[in-house]
């Protein structure tokens, strides 16, 4: 009834969701998934997707019933479902006698991987993997961000398309990503997710040079795709990575120091697409300089050798 209280409650939602949110998940996927856990992390990402393939419903009921009851239903079905659901994840397999995957640890023995102790958060920090992984994210994160603010402003006003055609190529983009989840989780847990990663970099740089010169729909109907396919193999890679480097450990500290680096590439895609926007009048000078990044962050992943923990202080 009051912008006190709204700011109130919209703090607690907030809190809610990055108590509860990726970060918390992805670390209980990690704990509780090894030889499977590039799939894990695709399907559990494959949830936020549904989610947002919800937003329609919401706004079906925020004009049938206003925001104020949707918003109150809402949270009944958060207590109904997410609550249960919440209470069946449990934090590391071996407090309940388990192992990751189900799979004996005896099974394990050979694999020189899991041998290897985990990381410290301080530990991880001392090498040149955690700093390379994050400018790599980051500068895709850059690319993604920016191609997602900016893409139907370019459509429409540089190349002439209409909102419902902007609205399809996005489309295109965002099935594009949840097939290359799919694909991501499968490929990371056979392949080697550093040159998976690599891959995914050189095809964003690719895409955005051809959307940079993009004439017709045929061109950007090839950008949507291999833009979408990039970003979404790449997805649960970033995790898996990660968690294959330095262990399950200390996951979420070295995962939260390393989302302040990637937040801040997420966070100025668009607005270096956009100055640059302002300053040439089209976005082709700025979708170059968006390839530029991808490139640089290919060559972060491609730098980004295993660390030897014995040889960390």
């Amino acid at each position: 009834q009051s912008l006190l209280s709204f700011y109130a409650a919209f703090a607690l939602i907030a809190l809610g969701s990055s108590l509860g949110g990726f970060a918390t998940v992805m670390v209980a996927i990690v704990n509780w998934f090894s030889r499977h856990r590039s799939k894990a992390v695709a399907f559990s990402q494959i949830g936020y997707a549904l989610g947002g393939m919800a937003v329609p419903l919401v706004v079906l009921a925020l004009e049938a019933f206003g925001w104020r009851t949707t918003a109150f239903y809402s949270g009944i079905v958060v207590i109904l479902l997410g609550l249960p659901m919440a209470q069946a994840v449990r934090h590391r397999p071996q407090t309940y006698g388990d192992v990751p995957d189900g799979v004996l640890l005896a099974a394990l023995s050979g694999a020189g991987d899991q041998a290897l102790p985990d990381f410290t958060a301080k530990q991880a920090m001392a090498t040149p993997a955690f700093w390379l992984i994050s400018f790599g994210h980051a500068a895709a994160l850059l690319t993604v961000s920016a191609v997602m603010v900016h893409l139907v402003p370019h459509l429409t006003e540089g190349l002439g398309f209409s909102l419902s055609q902007a609205a399809l190529v996005i489309t295109l983009v965002t099935g594009c990503q949840l097939i290359g989840q799919l694909c991501g989780g499968v490929l990371g847990d056979r392949l080697d997710k550093r040159l998976l990663c690599i891959i995914c970099m050189i095809a964003h740089t690719v895409a955005l040079l051809i959307l940079a010169y993009a004439n017709s729909s045929a061109e950007v109907v090839v950008f949507a795709v291999l833009h979408g396919l990039a970003w979404g193999v790449r997805g649960p890679l970033m995790v898996a990575l990660r968690a294959d480097y330095f262990g399950a450990a200390s996951f979420g500290t070295i995962m939260g120091f390393s989302s302040l680096i990637v937040m801040l590439g997420m966070s100025l895609g668009p607005i270096v697409a956009g100055l640059f926007a302002d300053y040439y009048g089209d976005y082709q000078v700025g979708l170059m300089v968006l390839a530029i990044a991808a490139f640089f962050g290919s060559f972060c992943f491609l730098a980004a050798r295993r660390p030897v923990p014995h040889a960390v202080p």
